[in-house]
């Protein structure tokens, strides 16, 4: 029997899943990443990611036989290869940019209407890091250097092999043209199209693992490493695998650190209809086309509310949280956008609290509350309907599931479980005796009638903003 695994290296956490053919989990193992301050820049640390991984390896490979293994990443950061080694160290994507660097790049980014990538804050848009970073250090990206997304970054870690894929580099990054399938003029002006490494498909397989990580692991030197993609685009694949919406109009949000929300339209987009003020963009999936995207920082702003280091999405605090919400309500208890400055449907508004309770449970209703209707806000921005589908750690959030089925009774609202998640995404690529997903899980909506409230909250939201 085949034995996989994935590894997700996220903005927040770091996750290496085991596998056995046929879709089931042997092991999860999870990591908490952290940044370095660089002379320049603040910097992933991936070293200790590194690190962390070998030694992970090696405890799966005591497990058993492991056949192959797939990264996915973020799509905002990159690494720079030279002489077979890290040039740079990627460069953190909240890195605060120089105003010259900022104001010299924007007049030398590509337009929305050909990249469908926003201008974004601080280093989210790839291209800003490439920038910055050439102008610290000229030499580097006149060498014979490589250029390759995060996700592709660990792949040749791996592997040795060089690579870049479509749902990474066209990530909101400034460097893509997804009409055309190619870099974009701003990649082209500087250059940067002939250091990108060579496009593979997501699904290619690489090579094998380089001996020296062989020797340290204990995986045997045939191991198989594929390319690789763009976490929320792994956990799209997943979705679209699901009976209940397999080639169907369909929205996958993906909740972490980010709010992801990704529509697979029946039709192809204009975007020009694209609200690139709204924080909403344009993905690429793994067969290159355009998928229309709305985000918001929901999982940051989520941590950022809580204070005390509770959490929402606890399985076993839902009851209380649901019975939480009518308390919300008699208080008209209401946050306003947005805790994460820069992000989102709502960039520039500052965040406040409007009758916040002293009831931690009702604290955390009011938190579910204010995730659903900022989502509900990304949604209707990219126009989804139908179908949708909410995966990765907030799924489990009972509370915010429930409230977003009331806030949309015309949609079919599903949950995920651990076969609609990235990982299972990513794991399809690799076992083709993969199973279809579990059943689709479709929450109740809440009993509360909380139109008013959500209306008010409008309401309240419309004298900040406009």
């Amino acid at each position: 029997m085949k034995r996989f695994v994935v590894l997700d290296v996220g903005k927040t956490i770091s996750k290496l899943t085991l596998w056995q053919q046929g879709g089931k989990l042997i092991k999860r193992c999870t990591k908490n990443n952290t940044s370095l301050q660089t002379e320049h820049y603040p910097a992933l640390d991936v070293k200790s990611t590194e690190e962390w991984i070998l030694t992970t390896l090696k405890e799966f490979s005591q497990l058993g036989d492991i056949n192959a293994i797939i990264p996915v990443s973020h799509g905002a950061a990159a690494a720079i290869i030279s002489d077979d080694k890290l040039a740079l160290p990627p460069m953190d994507y909240e890195t605060k940019m120089p105003s010259d660097i900022q104001i010299s790049y924007q007049q030398e980014r590509a337009t929305f209407s050909e990249t469908g990538s926003p201008l974004l804050p601080d280093g989210l848009n790839l291209g800003i890091q490439l920038y910055r970073l050439e102008a610290l250090y000229p030499d580097i990206f006149k060498s014979p250097a490589q250029i390759m997304p995060l996700a592709q970054y660990w792949a040749w870690v791996l592997s040795g092999v060089s690579a870049s894929e479509v749902t990474s580099i066209g990530c909101h990054s400034d460097l893509w043209q997804p009409n055309l399938n190619e870099p974009s003029s701003l990649a082209k002006n500087k250059g940067w199209d002939k250091l990108l490494a060579p496009v593979h498909h997501a699904g290619d397989i690489l090579g094998v693992v380089r001996e020296s990580i062989a020797k340290t692991t204990g995986l045997n030197p045939d191991v198989k490493v594929y390319c690789g993609l763009h976490d929320s685009n792994a956990a799209l694949l997943a979705a679209r695998k699901s009976l209940e919406i397999a080639d169907s109009e369909a929205t996958i949000v993906s909740t972490g650190t980010w709010f992801i929300a990704m529509r697979s339209p029946s039709e192809p987009i204009d975007i020009s209809k694209i609200k690139e003020q709204r924080d909403c963009l344009v993905n690429i999936d793994i067969n290159g086309l355009s998928i229309p995207s709305a985000r918001f920082m929901g999982g940051r702003e989520i941590v950022t509310l809580i204070e005390n280091e509770d959490r929402i999405d606890r399985p076993e605090d839902q009851p209380v949280v649901l019975n939480a919400i009518n308390e919300v309500l008699s208080l008209k208890s209401m946050i306003l956008p947005s805790f994460s400055p820069g992000f989102g449907p709502f960039a520039s508004a500052s965040g406040k609290w409007v009758n916040k309770p002293e009831n931690p449970d009702a604290v955390r209703a009011a938190i579910a509350l204010y995730a659903a209707m900022v989502t509900n806000v990304s949604l209707n921005l990219i126009s989804s309907h139908s179908n949708i589908l909410i995966e990765g750690r907030f799924s489990k959030a009972d509370a915010f599931g429930k409230i977003l089925a009331a806030l949309r009774p015309n949609d079919n609202i599903y949950v995920g479980n651990d076969s609609h998640d990235v990982s299972y995404g990513a794991l399809s690529l690799m076992d083709e005796t993969l199973p279809v997903p579990d059943k689709l899980t479709k929450p109740t909506p809440v009993k509360e009638n909380i139109e008013d409230y959500h209306q008010s909250w409008i309401r309240e939201i419309s004298k900040v903003t406009g």
